[in-house]
């Protein structure tokens, strides 16, 4: 019997890549999707790619007897929703916001939220109950500099320069992110101070890094160059990095230069390693509303429910 879904938030662009996704996993069936202010619409009015037949309505009702419930709000909002609406002991709660994401957040009623990002934490989100699902520069970072830290190799500063899509602002209009202020330009942000600063330390257990995000003239993906002094060979590093990620079905070491577009919409991280005198030079991709969000809360999904990782993620990057 397939698992029954719920989305409290389907309004935004993780709502709708998660319904995007979830029409075509074989195990599971959208029960509801809730929007407050969307209340007796169809999906399509507001995602117009979803023009699909036999979904749902977008709902202010909660059906609190499902298997799985998303939820894609605001950051601060997660906590309160789950104040306002109860499940059943059954529901695996997983949450796209940063509400319980760092250690000192973690526990909310008789929950405990396990860190979402499987190439750390696969052992301990098969047997979780709720799930906090990392932010999209969260997960990039961690993967590009976990197989250093899991050997003792961040010594020295970190030096970070991550370029976002349009995508990565939400879906609400705001003054960089319409199309006549983002269109031909590019500008940093929150340097050096990003909230996603805070899961990454803490997850990496290192704090010298210096992180520089860019708002991008595209619309979804995050191209990351970050590097750092390492006094051993390219050869040893790349046997870190293979050896780290030999049996992890999306993230994937490249021998080549890598693009954006090789990973705009799929689930993968593309990373390739560059030496330089004494730096080492770490390039990496992936799709923020996938990988960086939708796409890691279903791969959380299928790993809780003892599914195949790809289930439901097997997309192919669009290129061209």
């Amino acid at each position: 019997m397939n698992k029954k879904i719920g989305i409290v938030g389907g309004s935004g662009y993780t709502g709708g890549e998660l319904i995007r996704i979830l029409i075509n996993h074989p195990n599971v069936e959208i029960d509801f999707v809730y929007s407050r202010t969307n209340d007796g619409k169809k999906i399509h009015d507001i995602h117009s790619d979803l023009i699909v037949k036999d979904l749902p309505l977008f709902s202010k009702k909660v059906n609190k007897n499902i298997d799985v419930v998303f939820l894609c709000l605001g950051h601060g909002n997660s906590s309160k929703f789950l104040k306002e609406n109860f499940f059943l002991k059954k529901t695996v709660i997983i949450d796209l916001s940063n509400d319980f994401r760092l250690k000192r957040n973690n526990s909310f009623k008789d929950l405990n939220f396990v860190y979402g990002l499987p190439e750390l934490q696969r052992e301990n989100i098969k047997k979780a109950k709720a799930i906090a699902n990392p932010g999209c520069f969260a997960s990039l970072l961690q993967l590009a500099l976990l197989p250093l830290a899991e050997n003792g190799l961040l010594k020295e500063e970190i030096h970070a320069n991550a370029t976002t899509g349009s995508t990565g602002a939400g879906v609400g209009m705001s003054e960089t992110s319409h199309f006549s202020w983002r269109n031909n330009n590019l500008s940093w942000y929150k340097a050096f101070n990003h909230q996603h600063l805070d899961e990454i330390i803490e997850n990496i257990k290192f704090s010298k890094i210096n992180l520089i995000p860019q708002r991008g003239n595209f619309t979804r993906g995050i191209f990351l160059t970050c590097y750092t002094k390492f006094k051993y060979d390219l050869s040893y590093a790349k046997k870190i990095f293979e050896d780290y990620y030999k049996d992890e079905p999306f993230t994937i070491i490249s021998e080549n230069e890598i693009t954006l577009k090789q990973v705009v919409n799929t689930n993968n991280c593309v990373l390739h390693l560059h030496k330089y005198k004494e730096k080492l030079l770490i390039t990496g991709a992936l799709d923020n509303l996938l990988k960086g969000a939708s796409g890691q809360a279903i791969q959380n999904l299928n790993i809780i429910m003892g599914w195949s990782e790809k289930l439901g993620l097997e997309f192919k990057a669009n290129i061209f």
